[in-house]
């Protein structure tokens, strides 16, 4: 059983998941970082010198409490991610895109020859 365990957890996939994981925890800290010390201070000098975007809210009762600022916060870290992501994945379609490309380029001569041969095989059937 644990030289099972030893062949899943060495499979490619699950490293490449575990890597994953690592760096994604780290991005997550990298632009919750950018949000709050870089992006934030911007915000709050257009929302009334509140020193931290995460401490807007709107205060109906005692008990209601709408923490947009939170909101605002979790969005901005949100679309920083998703663009990171997409351009990732823009990145690496492009490159596997052209090495398929590569991959299915035809030799002028292959094409050639094979014109010629088709010519051939018309030739004798006529």
């Amino acid at each position: 059983m644990l030289s099972e365990f030893k062949t899943f957890i060495m499979r490619g996939n699950v490293l490449d998941l575990a890597v994953g994981v690592i760096i994604g925890g780290a991005f997550t800290g990298l632009v919750k970082s950018l949000t709050n010390n870089l992006i934030g201070p911007i915000l709050t000098f257009f929302t009334g010198g509140t020193s931290d975007l995460a401490s807007l809210k709107l205060v109906i009762t005692k008990e209601l409490t709408f923490k947009y600022g939170a909101f605002i916060n979790d969005l901005i870290n949100f679309l920083i991610t998703a663009f990171v992501v997409f351009l990732l994945i823009k990145v690496i379609n492009r490159l596997f895109r052209t090495n398929k490309e590569k991959a299915v380029e035809v030799n002028p001569e292959l094409e050639i020859l094979t014109e010629i041969r088709d010519l051939l095989e018309a030739e004798k059937k006529a």
